[in-house]
């Protein structure tokens, strides 16, 4: 028996959401449990329906999505929330991804891309649409000095390098136990251990910082 993951659909189209319906709703593993046209809608969705991810727009009447992110954080810590939008626009991408959000997709690719995107962030992964990624190399989301990275880097310790590498590039803790022959537990601690002395938060502020450091590439 597939187990569904349960969806939240916050945007102020109707027509959009009930296209967002058809389609998600065809994928086994998905189940659409709501929907929501404004800001405060959406939260007390979230609170009723405590969904396991929220597809987000950020422009919505009243309080938009930007606004109500780390409210719905507090509400469904567990949750992944999805920014699904129309802007073209590294504020509102780092603004969303610095405040909780697990990916970033334009409605221009709110079609197969999309499904690809709800998949990896309901694994845990961070999902930037390909277009955005470029922004990343901007110093505006982490708020540092590009020339401060190389003796931040050069504290880690060659294990702590290499697996921050392989996380930033989307490997799970188990396949970077079994690429590097170590056990989770282990990989866990040199993950932990490496994003305090970055001072890094999160997966996304780590793809950021290794894309800045030219540790992986963007294409």
């Amino acid at each position: 028996m597939v187990i569904k993951k349960r969806i939240l659909l916050a945007d102020d189209h109707a027509i959009l959401r009930s296209g967002l319906r058809y389609m998600l709703s065809a994928q086994e593993d998905l189940e659409i449990v709501g929907e929501a046209s404004t800001g405060m809608e959406t939260l007390n969705q979230c609170e009723a329906l405590k969904p396991d991810l929220i597809l987000l727009d950020l422009s919505m009447p009243g309080t938009g999505g930007l606004d109500v992110l780390p409210q719905l954080r507090r509400l469904a810590p567990a949750a992944k929330i999805l920014i699904l939008t129309m802007h073209d626009d590294k504020h509102y991408m780092n603004q969303a991804l610095k405040n909780g959000a697990s990916g970033y997709v334009l409605k221009k690719a709110a079609d197969t891309e999309l499904i690809i995107a709800i998949r990896a962030v309901l694994t845990g992964e961070i999902y930037i649409h390909h277009s955005m990624m470029k922004y990343l190399l901007d110093d505006v989301f982490t708020g540092k000095n590009p020339a401060n990275f190389a003796d931040l880097w050069d504290s880690l310790s060659d294990r702590e390098q290499e697996v921050l590498r392989l996380v930033a590039l989307g490997f799970t803790s188990a396949e970077i136990a079994e690429k590097l022959i170590l056990s989770a537990k282990t990989v866990e601690t040199y993950r932990a251990r490496g994003m305090e002395k970055l001072g890094l938060r999160n997966r996304a502020a780590l793809v950021h910082y290794a894309l800045s450091r030219g540790l992986i590439s963007g294409e």
